[in-house]
């Protein structure tokens, strides 16, 4: 079973000119970039169903719910999703159990709100203010928002504002027991073994 073991950086920092094959990226960036990206592509697919039942009901695009709206870009970022965690990874020197401790955040909002899907369009947002928010939970030492800003590509303002956003969404529980933290890594190694991941 992994464990948080298995997710430490070994205190080793990371240069912006270290290349992606010399980071050894830990096994939880593939694993969580599957699960999101498969589950980006259930939700635009429930979308483009709903707004084919509902075409000539409305004009704009279908949202299910509002309480993701803040995390809403305009359009999809360029990057994927696997790249985006890697940066984040690499430019953040967060460890690698922050992004489990994201990745229960995310998990927390669709369950508290499930009329709000997880897209293309708030994805990337939503897991560089959980990253960050995991890093305030977990690490010793962490960078401060303008940096995360920066390498999520978002202002600091903005991030600032999606962190209270995320704050208030989930009612400031953002405590993660040793317990819930193993059962979410059992779950990732689970999708890994099952899926080929990682």
């Amino acid at each position: 079973m992994l464990t948080a073991g298995d997710y430490s950086n070994h205190g080793r920092p990371l240069q912006p000119e270290t290349s992606l094959a010399e980071l050894n990226l830990p096994r939880v960036l593939c694993v969580l970039s599957s699960m999101l990206e498969k589950l980006v592509a259930r939700n635009e697919k429930l979308i483009d169903i709903l707004s084919q039942e509902l075409d000539g009901l409305n004009s704009g695009s279908v949202r299910l719910g509002n309480s993701l709206n803040t995390f809403h870009g305009v359009r999809a970022p360029s990057i994927s999703i696997p790249k985006y965690l890697e940066r984040i990874y690499k430019y953040t020197n967060c460890s690698p159990s922050c992004f489990v401790v994201g990745y229960v955040y995310i998990d927390r909002l669709t369950h508290r709100h499930p009329d709000s899907l997880v897209t293309s369009l708030n994805v990337h947002r939503l897991l560089v203010t959980s990253v960050m928010v995991a890093s305030k939970m977990l690490d010793d030492e962490h960078y401060n928002n303008a940096i995360y800003a920066r390498v999520g590509g978002v202002s600091n303002a903005e991030l600032n504002k999606l962190e209270l956003e995320l704050l208030f969404l989930l009612d400031f529980r953002v405590m993660v027991s040793s317990r819930v933290f193993e059962s979410y890594c059992f779950h990732l190694e689970k999708e890994m073994v099952v899926n080929g991941t990682g």
